[in-house]
Protein backbone atom coordinates (compact mmCIF):
# COMPACT_ATOMS: atom_id res chain seq x y z
CA UNK A 1 0.00 0.00 0.00
CA UNK A 2 1.37 3.21 -1.23
CA UNK A 3 2.00 5.88 1.57
CA UNK A 4 -1.21 7.77 0.12
CA UNK A 5 -3.40 5.23 0.07
CA UNK A 6 -2.36 4.57 3.78
CA UNK A 7 -2.99 8.43 5.22
CA UNK A 8 -6.65 8.26 2.84
CA UNK A 9 -7.17 4.97 4.65
CA UNK A 10 -6.21 6.47 8.19
CA UNK A 11 -8.23 9.88 7.64
CA UNK A 12 -11.25 7.85 7.14
CA UNK A 13 -10.65 5.65 10.42
CA UNK A 14 -9.88 8.92 12.79
CA UNK A 15 -13.02 10.38 11.23
CA UNK A 16 -15.43 7.17 11.51
CA UNK A 17 -13.85 6.98 15.14
CA UNK A 18 -14.73 10.26 16.03
CA UNK A 19 -17.52 10.62 14.26
CA UNK A 20 -18.86 6.99 16.55
CA UNK A 21 -17.35 8.37 19.94
CA UNK A 22 -19.35 11.72 19.54
CA UNK A 23 -22.36 9.86 18.94
CA UNK A 24 -21.66 7.47 22.21
CA UNK A 25 -21.07 10.99 23.84
CA UNK A 26 -23.55 12.01 27.16
CA UNK A 27 -24.57 15.33 25.75
CA UNK A 28 -27.40 17.00 23.88
CA UNK A 29 -28.25 16.05 20.40
CA UNK A 30 -27.71 19.80 19.00
CA UNK A 31 -24.25 19.63 20.39
CA UNK A 32 -23.43 16.34 18.93
CA UNK A 33 -24.74 17.17 15.62
CA UNK A 34 -22.40 20.45 15.83
CA UNK A 35 -19.51 19.11 16.76
CA UNK A 36 -20.08 16.35 14.14
CA UNK A 37 -20.53 19.18 11.83
CA UNK A 38 -17.43 20.98 12.60
CA UNK A 39 -15.63 17.66 12.43
CA UNK A 40 -16.48 16.93 8.90
CA UNK A 41 -15.38 20.23 7.72
CA UNK A 42 -11.96 19.46 9.69
CA UNK A 43 -11.83 16.61 7.88
CA UNK A 44 -12.85 18.43 4.59
CA UNK A 45 -10.25 21.14 5.08
CA UNK A 46 -7.78 18.34 5.78
CA UNK A 47 -8.79 15.92 2.92
CA UNK A 48 -8.10 19.19 0.58
CA UNK A 49 -4.75 20.35 2.46
CA UNK A 50 -3.51 16.81 1.40
CA UNK A 51 -4.72 16.94 -1.94
CA UNK A 52 -3.24 19.93 -2.71
CA UNK A 53 0.18 18.54 -1.54
CA UNK A 54 -0.17 15.57 -3.47
CA UNK A 55 -0.51 17.30 -6.72
CA UNK A 56 2.34 20.02 -5.58
CA UNK A 57 4.63 16.92 -5.11
CA UNK A 58 3.53 15.15 -8.33
CA UNK A 59 4.10 18.18 -10.41
CA UNK A 60 7.67 18.56 -8.69
CA UNK A 61 8.15 14.23 -9.83
CA UNK A 62 6.93 15.05 -12.97
CA UNK A 63 9.29 17.93 -13.64
CA UNK A 64 11.96 16.46 -12.37
CA UNK A 65 11.37 13.09 -14.03
CA UNK A 66 10.97 15.28 -17.37
CA UNK A 67 14.13 16.59 -17.25
CA UNK A 68 15.36 13.54 -16.41
CA UNK A 69 14.27 12.01 -19.45
CA UNK A 70 15.36 15.42 -21.35
CA UNK A 71 18.97 15.23 -20.06
CA UNK A 72 19.08 11.10 -21.20
CA UNK A 73 18.12 11.98 -24.90
CA UNK A 74 20.53 14.74 -25.36
CA UNK A 75 23.14 12.58 -23.72
CA UNK A 76 22.02 9.93 -26.42
CA UNK A 77 21.99 12.11 -28.74
CA UNK A 78 25.77 13.47 -28.16
CA UNK A 79 26.62 9.83 -28.20
CA UNK A 80 24.88 8.78 -31.71
CA UNK A 81 26.60 12.09 -33.22
CA UNK A 82 30.22 10.88 -31.87
CA UNK A 83 29.58 7.80 -33.11
CA UNK A 84 28.36 8.75 -36.56
CA UNK A 85 31.39 11.32 -36.62
CA UNK A 86 33.61 8.28 -35.91
CA UNK A 87 32.04 5.81 -38.17
CA UNK A 88 32.65 8.57 -41.40
CA UNK A 89 36.40 8.93 -40.54
CA UNK A 90 36.62 5.15 -40.33
CA UNK A 91 34.80 5.08 -43.82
Amino acid sequence: MNAAKFWAVFAIGVAAGAAVALLYAPQSGEKTRRQVRRKLEDASDYVKDTADTISERAGRAYKVGRSAVEDALDSAGNVYDAAAKRVQTIV
